[in-house]
């Protein structure tokens, strides 16, 4: 600001002039106080995890939009799924685990701190700030203990002394241009080298009367203060003979716009990757409902089942022969924090329906599911696509989880999955075949809505249960509790006719048959509490559901419609 501001006023005349920028300058900075207090605001309600993730890990290269959209995250669960897309949009191939972009930031972040560090983290210098936002230069000079300096004829000849100093210089910098010379000054002889908008700011005898002249100064033709550093306005003179074959961008104001351009965060390279960088708002023209479950499958893996609905009236249908036909194109993507792909697939929904039953069968809906294995305790992001092949509209979902470990000891279970039906699965049926989970084949019911008088049929998996050493078996008490508002309505006791349990050796499955008689529409909430009569372990896990009003079908009179 100080050399914006020696920049803006040498060289105006008038003192109205110089007050009028003053205050424009004045009117800025509290603006940007303004704005710099509503950030930290916001900041500060964010764990040190993400606070170092922003002013740390990315303060260079992320931009004003995204920073101000990080900030008005609501969850960890939105965050980190900022923090995915983040990379995603800078990521060369996005179809590789490798994020070459990703890589290499963190490589540069690194090697600032190696070889910039000076009383701050080198990630911290202007140094370091370069680096990190467009990679090390094409050319690097050092001069690391200053001395004497010749000027070449371009910068006026003439000898003087000049403090430390570094050029750098880059062939091709994106958003910057091509032939960029950069200078870092140490003018307090600390290894601190700063940015320098002008190479007189090297010049230790810049301020020294007399001394470190320039060939025209020497000769008496000009002064130090016809210099572009104290007078920008007089380069563009021709007759100043201060500038001898002085280049274009070599301007005092080509200069100024290069060195502010150089330290912010650069443009994202790859247009076709740009998109929506919302976490929680995304746009489907198709929408459909959707839920995520944690099965054990092992200590380190987990099954999930990714399960779909979607409404018949929104899909468009063709006939073909007999058959009115809705055609569903699905595509899934499922990819770790490094960006790595742990699961990938399309898919096809085909619905048909006689003509005798399509009115009944457009009220309805379809439901579709993909088992993925993925490791335990560890974030990931799923991208869901669906497209109607006759509409050609498509529905998009990008949803975050935090997939569970299962290997602490202790009582502890899967999701509970409330399902429509529950059954045997296929004797040929394999592991990740949709809707089979082990022995059963268990639909879920994906927006848990139910109508009264419904039953309830929750799935759910135990692990961490003690074995009674004389039975081989373990030996477990259950309780359903439903309620409402957080206040208990019904407590069911299990018994052969509502809850059977099967043991597998390192799980006990239940399954349950609820009736939901006698309960007015509204939300409501499951909780399955066990102990383990062995252990005195307990453990606790919810599920919420919803009763709906029913509908009523008006049936007219024939007689009052005549």
């Amino acid at each position: 600001m100080i050399k914006l501001l020696n920049i803006a006023v040498i060289g105006l005349e008038g003192d109205m002039i110089f007050r009028k920028v003053l205050v424009i300058l004045i009117v800025v900075m509290l603006s940007g106080l303004c704005v710099v207090g509503i950030a930290q605001r916001r900041e500060a309600n964010l764990s040190k995890y993400y606070k170092d993730w922003l002013n740390n890990d990315v303060t260079y290269i992320i931009t004003d939009d995204e920073r101000s959209f990080f900030n008005s995250l609501r969850n960890d669960e939105e965050r980190e799924s900022f923090i995915q897309q983040f990379w995603d949009r800078r990521n060369p191939d996005p179809r590789s685990p490798y994020n070459e972009f990703k890589e290499e930031h963190y490589r540069r972040i690194a090697y600032a701190n190696e070889h910039f560090t000076s009383g701050v983290p080198g990630w911290r210098t202007d140094r370091g700030r370069v680096y990190i936002t467009w990679g090390p230069p094409d050319r690097r000079e050092t001069h690391p203990t200053g001395g004497s300096y010749y000027r070449n004829w371009r910068e006026g000849g003439g000898q003087t002394n000049r403090y430390p100093w570094e050029d750098w210089w880059y062939r091709h910098v994106d958003g910057l241009g091509d032939d960029i010379e950069l200078m870092f000054v140490d003018s307090s002889h600390s290894n601190e080298f700063r940015l320098a908008m002008y190479a007189d700011e090297a010049d230790a005898l810049l301020h020294v009367e007399g001394m470190g002249l320039t060939m025209a100064e020497e000769m008496g033709l000009a002064d130090k203060r016809d210099r572009a550093y104290f007078n920008p306005s007089g380069w563009y003179d021709p007759d100043n003979p201060q500038n001898p074959g002085s280049r274009v961008k070599d301007a005092p104001f080509t200069k100024m716009e290069q060195y502010f351009n150089v330290q912010r965060a650069p443009s994202i390279k790859f247009e076709d990757l740009k998109s929506v960088v919302t976490t929680n708002i995304t746009y489907s023209s198709i929408p459909f409902a959707y839920r995520t479950d944690y099965v054990m499958l092992s200590q380190d893996k987990v099954l999930v089942p990714i399960s779909v609905e979607i409404s018949n009236s929104e899909l468009e249908y063709k006939k073909e022969k007999e058959f009115n036909r809705a055609r569903i194109e699905v595509y899934g993507l499922v990819t770790g924090l490094t960006n790595k792909i742990h699961a990938e697939w399309e898919d096809v929904i085909i619905r048909d329906f006689l003509d005798l039953f399509f009115d009944q069968g457009k009220e309805k809906s379809s439901t579709y599911q993909k088992i993925v294995m993925l490791p335990a305790g560890q974030r990931y992001k799923i991208d869901l696509v669906f497209k109607d092949a006759n509409s050609k509209k498509v529905g998009f979902e990008s949803i975050g989880i935090n997939v569970p470990k299962y290997a602490d000891p202790g009582l502890q279970s899967s999701t509970i999955i409330l399902a429509n039906n529950i059954t045997d699965a296929p004797v040929n049926a394999t592991t990740l075949e949709q809707y089979v989970i082990g022995e059963m084949r268990v639909v879920p019911n994906v927006k848990a809505e139910y109508l009264p008088g419904h039953y309830l049929f929750p799935y759910m998996q135990v692990y961490g249960m003690e074995i009674d050493q004389a039975t081989q078996n373990p030996s477990l008490e259950i309780e359903y509790v439903i309620k409402k508002g957080g206040q208990v309505v019904e407590t069911i006791q299990p018994t052969p006719m509502n809850s059977d349990q099967f043991y597998y050796g390192v799980r006990v499955v239940l399954v349950g048959r609820l009736p939901l008689e006698n309960k007015a529409p509204g939300k409501y909430q499951l909780e399955i509490r066990i102990l383990d009569k062995i252990s005195n372990n307990r453990l606790t896990t919810t599920a919420d559901f919803t009763i709906k009003e029913p509908q009523v079908q008006l049936v007219a009179d024939a007689d009052e419609n005549e």
